[in-house]
């Protein structure tokens, strides 16, 4: 039986090796500047929104109960209602993450990526 890195020479450790002048120049480039600002772009002004969003809810279930435990439908509340809020907020974002980096982040990434392994040093 043969071992991986006889099926597969990329496999070898001495062979993936990239030197370290090529990942400071990848990091200097203006495509990964471009990648890092489209990450930023994205993924900070969501996370402030999410954590106010967050932190919103913990402290209307702190200080404003009586607001909290406002009937909806039977026994269900605003509270749990928010709450349940809460979790559909996490998929919508993790969601919107996914279709983001899929059409704006992977094709940059994918393409430094190549970039950086085609020309091993």
């Amino acid at each position: 039986m043969t071992s991986p890195q006889t099926q597969h020479p990329s496999l070898d450790p001495e062979d993936s090796r990239i030197s370290d002048d090529a990942f400071i120049a990848m990091q200097n480039s203006d495509e990964f500047a471009q990648l890092r600002k489209k990450f930023r772009n994205f993924s900070f002004p969501l996370s402030v929104a999410f954590l106010v969003w967050y932190f919103g809810y913990v402290l209307l279930s702190t200080y404003a109960v009586d607001f909290m435990q406002t009937p909806v439908v039977g026994n269900v509340n605003l509270g749990i209602l928010l709450g349940l809020l809460q979790f559909v907020t996490t998929f919508g974002i993790t969601a919107l993450y996914i279709r983001h980096a899929n059409k704006n982040l992977d094709p940059i990434a994918g393409k430094l990526r190549a970039e950086l392994e085609g020309g091993r040093s």
